[in-house]
C-alpha cells in the first residue's frame, strides 16, 4: 500500500537533520581534544562531547532515510529516466560545483584557524592559497570536505535502483515466491523485528569501521565499504518505507520503551567509548562488541525517536517549515566555510560556550540563507533572460520564414 498524503512532519525531519548538522559543526571547535579540526577554542566541555558523538550517530543516518523514502516517491511518480534526471540535477550536480566554489573557501578557514593558533592570521593570503589547489586538477581535489555524503547518496541510489529493477524482475520470473519473501521481510521490518535485523546488521558495519562509531569518509573517492554499507542501509530502509504505511507508522510510534532503551544505550556507548585507544586492555574485543551493539541501538532509537517526535508535533501544514525544508539543503551545502570562519573569529572571545555556539549556528543559518537567496535570484533573472532571448530567436525565425 502506497501512501497517497503529504507527510508534512517529514518535511520537519529533513529540513532539522540538515539544520542539526550545522550545530554539529559549529561545536567540533570546543571538544576538548584536539580532533584537527581548523580552529580549537578556549572554551572546551565534556558535555559538548557527548552531543557531538550522540548527535553524529543519527543526523546523516536519518538524512539518508528520508532521502530513500523521498526517492521511492519520486520514481513512482515520474518513472526512471526523469527520476535519473533529477537525481543528477540535486546530487550529482551540486556536489561537483559545490566542491569547486566551497573547497577553496573551506581551506583557507583551515589555514586562517592553523594561523590563528599560533597568534596570528593573514586572510588574504589564506584565500589565495586555497585557491592554488586548482594549478593542478587531480581526482584529490575532490576530497577534503563535508560534500562527501553527496557521493555516497549517489551511490547509495545507485544501489538501491539496482536492488529495484532486479526485484521487479524476478518478480515478473517468481510472482508467488517473490510476494512470500517481501511479506516475511516487511514484518521483520516491524518495530519489534527491527532489532532482530537491521540493528545487527549495522552492528556488523561498525565493527568494521577505522573508528569506533561512523567513519566520515572524506580522505579519499575510494567508497569505504562499511560506511557504504550502512548508509545505503539506511536509504534502502526509507525506500521500504515508501511502500508499506504500517511499517513507518511502528517505526515512527512513540513510546517509554523507545525512550528507555534510547537513554540506555546512549549511556552505554558513551561509557564505553572511552576505551577505544585502550588496545591492550584485557577485555578489548568483548567491549568493542559491547560498544558497536549499544551504538547501533542508540543509532535506530534516535531515529525512531527523533521522526517519531516530528511526527507528533509538526504533522501539520506549516509555511515556515516548508520554507526550511526547501532551503535547508542548499544552507547545509554552504555552511561549512561560514562556521569555521565564525568559529576562527570567536575562538579566542571570553564568552560562555552556549553563547558562542548558538552565534556560530544562527550566523551561518541566516547569512547561508541571504547567500541562497541571492543565487536563487540571480539564477531566475538568468532563466528569464534566456527565454526572452529564445523567444525573441521564435519570432525573427516566424518573420523570415517563407512558409508564412
Amino acid at each position: 500500500m502506497t501512501i497517497t498524503t503529504r507527510l508534512h512532519y517529514l518535511d520537519a525531519v529533513r529540513a532539522y537533520a540538515l539544520l542539526l548538522g550545522v550545530v554539529y559543526h559549529a561545536s567540533l571547535s570546543f571538544l576538548p581534544i584536539f580532533i584537527g579540526w581548523a580552529v580549537m577554542d578556549i572554551s572546551t566541555s565534556d558535555w559538548v562531547s557527548v552531543f557531538v558523538f550522540i548527535s553524529h550517530a543519527f543526523r546523516l543516518e536519518v538524512f539518508f532515510l528520508i532521502a530513500g523514502f523521498f526517492s521511492c516517491m519520486t520514481l513512482q511518480k515520474v518513472g526512471i529516466t526523469r527520476f535519473l534526471t533529477s537525481r543528477f540535477t540535486r546530487i550529482v550536480l551540486p556536489f561537483l560545483l559545490g566542491w569547486i566554489l566551497l573547497r577553496p573557501l573551506l581551506v583557507s578557514g583551515w589555514i586562517i584557524g592553523a594561523e590563528s593558533m599560533q597568534g596570528e592570521a593573514n586572510i588574504i593570503a589564506a584565500v589565495v592559497t586555497s585557491f592554488s589547489d586548482f594549478k593542478g586538477l587531480s581526482m584529490s581535489l575532490f576530497v577534503g570536505t563535508h560534500l562527501w555524503f553527496l557521493y555516497y547518496l549517489t551511490l547509495a541510489t545507485l544501489l538501491t535502483l539496482l536492488l529495484y529493477l532486479l526485484h521487479t524482475k524476478f518478480s515478473q520470473l517468481a510472482p508467488k515466491f517473490t510476494r512470500r519473501i517481501r511479506l516475511i521481510l516487511v514484518h521483520k521490518l516491524t518495530s519489534k523485528g527491527l532489532y532482530f535485523l537491521v540493528i545487527p546488521l549495522s552492528a556488523c558495519c561498525l565493527w568494521y569501521m577505522q573508528h569506533w562509531g561512523v567513519d566520515t569518509p572524506d580522505k579519499s573517492l575510494t567508497p569505504q565499504w562499511p560506511v557504504l554499507c550502512l548508509y545505503s542501509g539506511f536509504f534502502l530502509f526509507g525506500w521500504v518505507l515508501f511502500n508499506h504505511q504500517k511499517t513507518l507508522a511502528d517505526f515512527t510510534k512513540l513510546s517509554a520503551f523507545k525512550v528507555g532503551v534510547w537513554l540506555c544505550s546512549c549511556i552505554a556507548a558513551v561509557m564505553l567509548s572511552r576505551y577505544q585507544m585502550q588496545y591492550m586492555h584485557e577485555y578489548y574485543l568483548q567491549i568493542k562488541v559491547a560498544f558497536v551493539i549499544s551504538y547501533a541501538v542508540m543509532m535506530w532509537t534516535s531515529c525512531m525517536l527523533f521522526i517519531g517526535l516530528f511526527k507528533k508535533l509538526a504533522n501539520k501544514p506549516n509555511a515556515f517549515t516548508q520554507k526550511l525544508a526547501n532551503t535547508s539543503y542548499g544552507l547545509y551545502l554552504v555552511h561549512l566555510p561560514l562556521v569555521v570562519w565564525l568559529q576562527v573569529a570567536v575562538a579566542e572571545l571570553n564568552w560562555p560556550i552556549l553563547l558562542k555556539i548558538t552565534v556560530i549556528s544562527l550566523c551561518s543559518i541566516i547569512i547561508g540563507f541571504a547567500l541562497i537567496k541571492l543565487f536563487r535570484r540571480f539564477y531566475h533573472q538568468l532563466k528569464s533572460v534566456a527565454l526572452n532571448k529564445k523567444r525573441l530567436t521564435n519570432i525573427e525565425i516566424e518573420q523570415i520564414s517563407p512558409n508564412k
